[in-house]
């Protein structure tokens, strides 16, 4: 079904895993150096570079997007350091905090910001209700050879040619001041699709593949995935999208495909043809490695409880239901401290659920919906059994609408709703305690569908897609692979309403009015001051996680914590309230301790009396950061007074660099011995970021003597350590200005 390989050459359609086999095949002599020039995805990037320096880049990019759960705090750090315009377009959708409905007035109350700050520096206002953001960038912006930075992990718009990166807040802040993206050049990784689809797979499934393919053994983190191959031209544009956006939870840094007539057709129905460009590697090219995909072995799948890549064939969890359940409900209890009983809904037609859900970038697209509607047509889901669905935007919906496709949706019992990623983040469609839904949307992370394990309540999603979501609907919830039902696929011609955008959305770009005010609502709050690194390190270690991975749900919970997001200091207070819930009181309990008098008092005999000390606290964790790009994940540390994490390994890039941003330092080490309570002194930290030392000692100082240990400090480039010695990104360009 899936093979990986490692580096090879590609030439019209073939792979050659060394010269020798090229030259034999081809007459080509060409170096792998030479060769990787000609992927698609160097070209753009090389575009985009300003460095001159074709290995370390430093990108700007065409367009920025947001929503509105991190836009607010993007905007305040760029005002602070200087923002008088935005310099390229920069979109604002409002599609995550769109029920206003927690905490009072405060989501309504950000939208207003929202478009006030659009008005003010020139920005696009996307209104709640009207598009997700990742179908809006995909109907209104992305184009051929483009690159866009966005503030959500799941920004890739790849198959429309368009490289697309989901970063941290700061990133974006970067990019407001006409700073730039800086990366070493990444690697490319060949993805291949040939073959044709069976009958009932759907984009979930082959995304849902790959990613159990390559997620655990870290294939592709931080690097480019690279679609090729003639099976791309037997998908969709629309089944494309809904792979590429999927492609965020392979950990890779950014996804390109080959474009063809069939995404200029796309392009020319919501009117913008001028930005369809051909993409497709130049000659010979070189990939670092290959995920060699045959679609026509590809099955549906289902991706069991806690991540998209544990991930089963729905043939393979038919026939060994219990024992995969068992594993899942074995980990809630090793890992969430809660116990869950999923076997018991083992029934002897199968394994039966309440609940269905597709929406959002991944399930919300009209080609998903409309094959849906296609099994569902004539049938009654059923009392027991509730399905919503959630179209990706409003031009989507009205063509769903025209079609009779809606209709058709609402006859079996099933639900439609707005735009609105909740489902994707547990802010809607929240399950009851002890039941397993299936959802054809991005994640099932633990709380991913709302439920709170450290308060004992405990649900769980499974991700497939809408196909056989439709088919387990008509089988009484009975989860039912869509290529065991018979149906005919008919997908209506679609036609673009541009009418919907152009009549409620505000486009701005171009046309600041720098006099207008930004307007706040009472729980939109500054950045708190964050002072400079001193000379050395005293850190009480407040957390310590031995987990595989460490989301950034649970270093800061989505959901109704993302109301908050506006106002900094409120929202750390919940940082890791459902992995480690005292790691709030652990970090504002240390001044006048004993273990902090201990640990002062051994410092200065092993500094020096006069030493000037920063105070704080430190996290470890395994592998922390994997998921969302939300900055808050390492902000909400830093404003309790979190100066540092200590990792085996970062999960994703973005993580890491979030932490940097907000002037915490990322050390890796191989030593994992540590307990709660402990301090860890770093002695000379700033003249080592000043050296630009790799490592650094340690000490472990506990009741005991101290213990030395080694802290590394890999990959950090000047830029980076100059953020850290200022104590954070926005204080940089304070100092600048």
């Amino acid at each position: 079904m899936i093979k990986l390989m490692n580096g090879c050459f590609y030439y019209k359609g073939e792979l050659y895993e060394n010269d020798e086999q090229l030259k034999a095949a081809t007459s080509e002599e060409i170096t792998p150096e030479a060769a990787r020039k000609n992927t698609i995805a160097y070209r753009i990037l090389q575009y985009h570079n300003k460095s001159g320096n074709d290995q370390k880049l430093k990108i700007k990019f065409d367009a920025l997007a947001s929503h509105d759960i991190t836009y607010v705090g993007i905007i305040e750090n760029a005002k602070a350091g200087g923002l008088e315009k935005f310099p390229v377009p920069y979109i604002l959708t409002n599609c995550h905090n769109s029920l206003c409905a927690v905490g009072g007035t405060i989501n309504e109350d950000d939208h207003v910001y929202g478009l006030s700050a659009a008005k003010k520096y020139g920005g696009i206002y996307v209104p709640a209700h009207i598009a997700v953001i990742h179908s809006f960038m995909r109907e209104y912006f992305a184009g051929g050879g483009k690159m866009i930075l966005g503030s959500d992990s799941h920004t890739r718009y790849g198959a429309l040619g368009c490289m697309a990166i989901g970063e941290g807040g700061p990133e974006l802040v970067k990019q407001l001041l006409n700073a730039t993206y800086d990366i070493t050049m990444p690697e490319v990784v060949a993805v291949r699709l040939t073959g044709t689809l069976r009958h009932g797979v759907g984009p979930h499934d082959v995304a849902l593949a790959i990613i159990g393919k390559v997620y655990g053994n870290e294939f592709v983190k931080n690097k480019v995935m690279e679609f090729i191959g003639d099976g791309i031209a037997n998908l969709s544009m629309e089944f494309r999208n809904g792979i590429d956006v999927m492609t965020t939870e392979t950990t890779c840094l950014s996804s390109i495909w080959i474009t063809d007539e069939k995404t200029k057709q796309y392009l020319k129905i919501h009117n913008r043809i001028g930005d369809y460009k051909k993409t497709e590697p130049k000659g010979v090219a070189y990939y670092d490695a290959v995920v060699d995909v045959n679609l026509s072995e590809i099955e549906p799948m289902i991706a069991l409880p806690f991540h998209p890549s544990n991930a089963y064939t729905i043939r393979e969890f038919q026939a060994n239901t219990a024992e995969i359940l068992d594993n899942v409900e074995k980990y809630c209890i090793e890992k969430l401290g809660v116990s869950i009983d999923l076997k018991y809904k083992i029934t002897k037609d199968g394994y039966k659920v309440e609940q269905g859900v597709i929406a959002g970038c991944a399930g919300g697209i009209y080609d998903n919906i409309c094959t849906a509607a296609t099994i569902l047509r004539g049938k009654n889901i059923g009392t027991d059994f509730s399905l919503s669905i959630y179209p990706a935007s409003q031009p989507a919906y009205s063509a769903l609408v025209q079609s009779g496709v809606v209709n058709t949706i609402f006859e079996t019992g099933a639900t439609m709703r707005t735009a609105f990623c909740g489902p994707c983040f547990g802010a809607g469609d929240v399950p009851a305690n002890g039941n397993l839904s299936i959802r054809h949307t991005t994640r099932n992370f633990p709380n991913r569908e709302g439920s709170k394990p450290s308060e004992g309540q405990i649900a769980a999603v499974a991700l497939m897609d809408a196909r056989s979501i439709a088919a387990t609907a008509v089988n009484d919830g009975i989860i039912t692979g869509a290529d065991t039902i018979e149906y005919i696929e008919f997908i209506p011609e679609y036609k673009f309403n541009a009418k919907i955008y152009e009549n409620r959305i505000y486009n701005g770009f171009g046309k600041s009015e720098s006099e207008k005010p930004l307007i706040y609502g009472p729980n939109i709050t500054g950045i708190p001051t964050l002072e400079p690194i001193r000379d050395h390190l005293l850190l009480k270690m407040a957390a310590v996680i031995h987990d595989p991975v460490t989301t950034t749900d649970e270093l800061i919970p989505s959901g109704e914590a993302s109301s908050y997001r506006s106002n900094p200091l409120k929202l750390a207070q919940l940082t890791l309230s459902r992995k480690a819930p005292k790691f709030v009181e652990e970090t504002k309990k240390i001044i006048g301790t004993e273990g902090y008098l201990r640990a002062l008092n051994a410092a200065k005999i092993l500094l020096g009396m006069d030493a000037s000390i920063n105070i704080g606290s430190v996290l470890y964790a395994k592998k922390p950061g994997d998921g969302s790009a939300r900055e808050q994940a390492a902000s909400s540390q830093r404003f309790l007074g979190t100066l540092a994490n200590i990792a085996s390994v970062y999960a994703t890039k973005r993580y890491r660099s979030n932490l940097i941003n907000w002037g915490m330092l990322p050390f890796t080490s191989s030593f994992d011995d540590f307990k709660v309570g402990d301090y860890v002194l770093i002695p000379d930290i700033k003249q080592a970021l000043i050296n630009g030392l790799l490592e650094v000692s340690a000490f472990i100082i506990n009741e005991g003597e101290p213990h030395r240990i080694t802290l590394k400090l890999q990959n950090m480039t000047d830029e980076e350590r100059e953020i850290i010695l200022a104590g954070c990104l926005i204080n940089t360009y304070k100092k600048k200005s």
